[in-house]
């Protein structure tokens, strides 16, 4: 049986990401302080973690997931192909799709998450345009009220043109806490953007709009931006790949119009570069927004897995510390950058209290085996200690056994 969820007094001996060695005491939810390390000091193993060996970080947030998509692609078998082919293979599959099958799918990824150090999650969640469109709604609010007491999730409605503004209010009646949509898929883009800002602001919600996800094509960040600044609630925007190919003037006053109106952006590297530039053969472009002009300017930037091993991607882990290498190699962000992105960035980004170990902040942790921010982004260790609301919830340690160098290579010898 689980020792966990296991309350925790003080993390002894941790390292930072700056390379400084520190205890960290808690009080309940909070950290409570952070002093320099104290190699002596007495360990009570039933309330505190050695942490020798470790970086210790704020626990990554996912900022967008489709947790209802994930650990599809084996069984829905689709080609591989653009976001058109992804969005036609789901469908089809989703049709046979019962409120069980989702929520076992979604609960699996949700607590895969969760082991790799993944705190809070933000999932939108299909609106179906058939008889049952609110299953999905139905089957992700049970995993969120199932795990709650393990990990904060968040869900956003997802839907298009072809869902009706009642289906909308019925997801958000059961329990959706966020208005969401692609209006760039629409027939009238920026009809289709207004119709679900229209909605979030007559129920008070918050929203996060897939935005802007190609290459070229229509571009609403600029609408959506001047519509929500003068607003209250939290707004976000995910993916926004076409603001990765606009010319430098175009791009700057884009930039200027999203940081005015604090509108947080969410860069999803893995299933963007998966998903964009099939079209393109040579010189394939990147499928990344324009995560160094919006940092420049100020812009809230947080990043996340998106999709997780279905039609839109074959592959991920749901592991943070893999978008955050791909920020490095892909997006050219440093390392302090990238984790960022992934930490407070990506809290931020769901508008989320400040965590990590810093005095008054939620004791939302991940400690990775690694010496360095480096090691730990490089090797991405399974080697994990998480911890939310000031709670141990999940610990995965690994073995490993390597034959010792300079042992000669031993042949068997062959009798007949």
């Amino acid at each position: 049986m689980s020792s966990l969820p296991r309350p925790l007094r003080v993390l002894r001996s941790a390292r930072l990401a700056d390379g400084s060695l520190v205890d960290i005491t808690l009080d309940g939810e909070l950290v409570a302080a952070v002093t320099p390390a104290d190699p002596a000091a007495e360990i009570d193993e039933a309330s505190d973690l050695d942490l020798r060996g470790y970086l210790v970080v704020t626990a990554p947030a996912e900022p967008h997931a489709h947790l209802d998509k994930a650990r599809s692609w084996d069984a829905a078998r689709p080609p591989a192909g653009d976001l058109v082919r992804a969005i036609e293979s789901w469908r089809a599959f989703a049709a046979g799709q019962t409120e069980d099958d989702i929520a076992a799918r979604a609960r699996a990824q949700a607590l895969e998450n969760l082991a790799a150090g993944t705190t809070a999650i933000r999932t939108h969640v299909d609106l179906f345009a058939d008889h049952d469109p609110l299953r999905g709604v139905r089957a992700l609010v049970r995993v969120r009220d199932e795990l709650a007491a393990l990990i904060d999730i968040q869900l956003v409605a997802l839907g298009g043109e072809w869902v009706p503004d009642d289906v909308y209010e019925g997801a958000l009646d059961l329990g959706v806490d966020i208005v969401g949509g692609a209006p760039h898929l629409a027939t009238d883009p920026h009809a289709e953007l207004h119709r679900a800002l229209d909605i979030a602001e007559r129920r008070g919600a918050p929203v996060d709009l897939h935005t802007d996800e190609s290459l070229d094509g229509p571009l609403t960040i600029v609408s959506y931006a001047n519509r929500v600044a003068a607003w209250s609630q939290p707004r976000s925007a995910g993916h926004c790949v076409r603001l990765g190919t606009l010319p430098a003037d175009e791009l700057a006053e884009v930039v200027a119009a999203v940081a005015a109106a604090d509108l947080r952006i969410i860069t999803l590297p893995i299933t963007n570069l998966y998903l964009q530039g099939w079209e393109h053969p040579v010189s394939t472009p990147r499928g990344l927004t324009a995560a160094r002009a919006l940092l420049d300017a100020g812009v809230v930037l947080g990043a996340g897995a998106d999709n997780v091993r279905d039609p839109f991607n074959p592959v991920g882990r749901g592991d943070a510390l893999e978008t955050a290498s791909l920020l490095v190699t892909a997006g050219h962000l440093s390392l302090d950058e990238a984790l960022t992105a992934i930490t407070s960035g990506a809290r931020a980004a769901m508008w989320l209290p400040e965590a990590g170990p810093v005095v008054g902040a939620r004791a939302e942790l991940l400690a990775v085996r690694a010496d360095s921010l480096g090691e730990a982004i490089a090797s991405g260790s399974p080697d994990r200690l998480v911890i939310h609301a000031g709670r141990l919830v999940a610990r995965t340690t690994i073995h490993r056994d390597i034959a010792p160098a300079g042992v000669a290579a031993a042949s068997p010898s062959l009798t007949r």
